[in-house]
């Protein structure tokens, strides 16, 4: 069994006023597809989970090469977009959660999260300057609890599991507390542009939704 990276990509973007998981960074490259790259660079087996209602999102994350599901619940909150990607890969050894607006976390960093992961119970996170930030290690004994997530509060209750085989890792990189709610959040001189969505991608992301429920 290998161990899965989970990028969650199913928010709606209500504080950005724009969908910012496709804002390009300063490299030109949409917020999403930069943080996909980061994971899959440390990671063989990586999931996106989007909305139903970002098609455009779902085209260009599996143009770029990113597997993709859509989450039918995403409206739900985190909690519920968290359960629909992990149950999906029911065959992992762990799970390694990111965050599509988290695009500035070093491969290096997710790696150290994966490599830690040695144990069913393992529960892993960086920490930078004393503050715990993503992508967040689950062990495999963590599965049904993972599924079984609703709401917007996310994996936190799993955290704090007083059984849980902590690991806090130490790290220099910032990037692991860098997440972009407002366009006030990019760095200094990034041009907001406007993503026009592409007249196939509704049909596109209809056969990905059919696909998925063979």
């Amino acid at each position: 069994m290998k161990k899965q990276g989970i990028l969650l990509a199913a928010g709606f973007s209500r504080r950005f006023g724009a969908n910012k998981l496709l804002q390009p960074l300063a490299d030109g490259v949409p917020m999403a597809l930069a943080a996909a790259r980061r994971l899959r660079a440390a990671l063989p087996e990586v999931l996106a989970v989007v909305n139903p209602h970002d098609p455009e999102l779902a085209r260009r994350l599996a143009e770029d090469g990113c597997p993709v599901t859509v989450c039918p619940r995403a409206q739900d909150g985190l909690g519920a977009s968290l359960a629909w990607a992990v149950n999906q890969t029911p065959q992992a050894s762990a799970w390694i959660i990111a965050l599509a607006d988290m695009p500035f976390i070093q491969p290096a960093t997710i790696a150290q999260v994966t490599d830690a992961i040695d144990h069913p119970t393992t529960l892993a996170a960086p920490v930078f300057r004393g503050r715990r930030g993503h992508p967040v290690g689950f062990g495999r004994a963590y599965f049904a609890a993972l599924v079984g997530l609703r709401g917007d509060d996310g994996a936190r209750s799993i955290l704090r599991d007083p059984a849980g085989q902590r690991r806090w890792l130490a790290c220099e990189d910032s990037g692991i507390l860098l997440d972009v709610d407002t366009p006030a959040d990019l760095p200094p001189g990034t041009p907001l542009l406007a993503t026009p969505q592409e007249p196939n991608a509704d049909r596109w992301l209809h056969g990905l939704r059919r696909d998925a429920r063979r």
